[in-house]
């Protein structure tokens, strides 16, 4: 995560192989170790990192740039994740409902500038890792709740929760927000349930089953 946040990019297998001083097949089982975890997402073909949340290592619909460096967020919840983890003054350029309208979003001394924007969460988070790509592609921002009915029936989307961006980047901060600490592990499933509660995430969309494991 830190070569990621310091590189703008993922560390790519032989990069980590040399860091860590292993063989590419060792650095290849740790990563589809982690992958088990939902620490990271592999290339099915070539197993080099193609997501490591909030970051993609390929091109989406969130671009994050602060000074000379820029970012590719997952989603509309990775990407302000991403400005959390980042902390520094940035600005997160996107289409709404990627579509062909573009929005830039200021964020300045930790502060929204764009407070009137909506996230849209249409997919089940108990669902969420069974296509993580498709449903991190689908938290999309918008202008309003009359936009997400419209959008929702013109591309045969089901209609899931909306939460105003400044709650989505509240958030954000508490989800992402401790990545880079050396003693961070992947929030489990119980722990990610009392996070949605406590930002008041209660649509059925945010609920979990009860089990072991990592979300």
């Amino acid at each position: 995560m830190k070569y990621f946040v310091e590189h703008a990019k993922a560390p790519s297998i032989d990069e980590l192989s040399v860091l860590f001083e292993l063989n590419k097949d060792c650095i290849i089982k740790a990563l589809k170790l982690l992958q088990a975890e939902h620490g990271v997402v592999l290339h099915p073909i070539s197993n080099e990192i193609w997501v490591m949340h909030p970051f993609s290592a390929a091109p989406t619909n969130f671009w994050i740039k602060s000074g000379d460096m820029g970012w590719w967020g997952n989603c509309a919840w990775c990407a302000l994740g991403a400005a959390a983890l980042l902390d520094r003054d940035l600005t997160i350029t996107t289409t709404l409902g990627s579509e062909s309208k573009q929005v830039v979003i200021e964020i300045t001394n930790g502060k929204i500038a764009n407070k009137h924007l909506y996230v849209h969460f249409p997919i089940p988070m108990k669902k969420a890792w069974d296509n993580v790509i498709y449903t991190c592609s689908t938290m999309l921002m918008f202008e309003s709740e009359s936009d997400i009915d419209a959008w929702c029936e013109r591309h045969n989307m089901h209609k899931g929760d909306v939460q105003p961006i400044e709650q989505v980047w509240a958030f954000s901060k508490a989800w992402y927000g401790r990545h880079l600490s050396p003693d961070w592990v992947k929030w489990t499933v119980q722990e990610a349930t009392e996070i949605f509660e406590r930002f008041g995430l209660t649509h059925s969309i945010w609920k979990l089953p009860v089990e072991k494991g990592r979300f």
